[in-house]
């Protein structure tokens, strides 16, 4: 199994970088306040759809009731009686002996969600399924209670991609919902959704994952997994994932493929095709000294090296968009952030000093019209020179 299912989070305290979000939801399930659509928004590998799987698995625990009794002055029977009186009461009773409204992961309905067998889970990619057809359908699912479960989850994903009058017969469904049902739509461009849709569901915006989250999750799995590998390439890794724990895991694996008990930052370079830092440092130098020669020998000698020159100009983006952070404030980038290590800050911050705002905003501009164009360039290493021509020009 992969190591992003392998390692998904199977319960609301394995969820990493999105605690705001649930608390929300563990204060809903614990007051019984559970809407009956949500809307989950923000970027790739957040955790939105693992997010959505467990609110159902809790809203559908069979043991997910506390246990009764036990403290002083509690008995049982009595407990119960008044359990079922109001709700309010209820409410303070779990409150008092103090709940997890986590799911069990051993009850049925548990087991069938994580095996993805649950009947009354329907999971739906919007990508592939966005007409008309397909939500009449699921409208017409709605109508029959759940088999098992106390509710029928609808996790709709990618819902932004849904055709305009799939996205209005939805609505129609969202404005009367049966009391069995709740939806869960996903989304990583909010801004598409139908306002009218989002304002019939609580919304919750997932932010990326910081580097250090990532790299946490990482070294428990490589732990897990009997892998040694050294901080510099876990470091490599998250900060190639953008913020996503699933590409984080992806990458980690690809990794591991290679069966190496003990893998080295040098290894990650080499395996997932990233380019060195002291190459691009390298590169930047001919810029900051105004060594057109020198720097397209370079790039010429990276190509032959069968260096991948697409990844080598978002590499030199990233590394002049710090140095231009850098020049405006010496204390913006810092290790934590960055991942880089202290050395590498210092000769940043030493390059930094060679140029000024105006020229790593020129040069930024070129390079990034250089990354756009190797990708049609019937030389790939063209666009890339034209750019150094250019950067050096009006550098200073």
């Amino acid at each position: 199994m992969v190591l992003y299912r392998k390692y998904r989070p199977k319960t609301f305290s394995e969820i990493i970088g999105q605690e705001h979000i649930v608390k929300t939801l563990t204060n809903a399930i614990s007051t019984g306040e559970i809407s009956h659509a949500y809307l989950f928004s923000g970027p790739r590998g957040s955790g939105k759809t693992t997010i959505a799987r467990l609110l159902a698995k809790a809203v559908n625990c069979e043991t997910l009731e506390p246990v009764i009794g036990g403290g002083e002055g509690w008995d049982s029977e009595e407990v119960s009686e008044k359990i079922n009186k109001d709700f309010q009461k209820k409410h303070e009773i779990r409150k008092k002996i103090g709940n997890k409204y986590e799911p069990c992961n051993e009850c049925q309905s548990c087991l069938e969600i994580n095996q993805g067998k649950s009947i009354d889970l329907i999971e739906i990619d919007a990508a592939s399924n966005r007409g008309i057809d397909e939500i009449r359908e699921l409208r017409d699912g709605i109508r029959f209670a759940p088999v098992r479960a106390k509710y029928k989850v609808f996790i709709i994903d990618e819902v932004h991609q849904l055709t305009k009058e799939a996205s209005n017969a939805l609505l129609k469904t969202l404005e009367e919902p049966p009391a069995h049902a709740i939806f869960v739509l996903a989304t990583t461009e909010v801004h598409k959704i139908l306002p009218t849709i989002a304002s019939r569901c609580q919304h919750f915006d997932f932010k990326k994952l910081s580097f250090l989250e990532i790299i946490k999750k990482l070294a428990y799995i490589a732990k897990n997994e009997g892998v040694e590998i050294e901080k510099p390439a876990f470091e490599l890794i998250a900060k190639n994932s953008e913020g996503s724990i699933r590409d984080a895991e992806s990458l980690l694996d690809q990794v591991m493929t290679m069966e190496d008990k003990n893998i080295t930052a040098k290894e990650v370079e080499e395996i997932l095709g990233l380019v060195e830092f002291t190459a691009i440092s390298k590169f930047v130098d001919f810029i900051a000294k105004k060594d057109e020669s020198g720097a397209i020998r370079y790039i010429n000698e990276l190509n032959e090296k069968g260096c991948d020159l697409l990844q080598l100009s978002k590499a030199l983006v990233d590394y002049l968009r710090e140095l231009l952070i850098l020049n405006i404030d010496q204390n913006l980038l810092n290790p934590l952030i960055s991942g880089h290590g202290e050395d590498e800050i210092k000769i940043l911050q030493e390059q930094a000093k060679e140029f000024s705002q105006g020229g790593l905003k020129n040069a930024l501009k070129f390079f990034i019209k250089a990354g756009n164009d190797i990708k049609y360039a019937n030389l790939p290493q063209l666009p890339l020179e034209l750019a150094v021509v250019e950067a050096i020009s009006v550098t200073s």
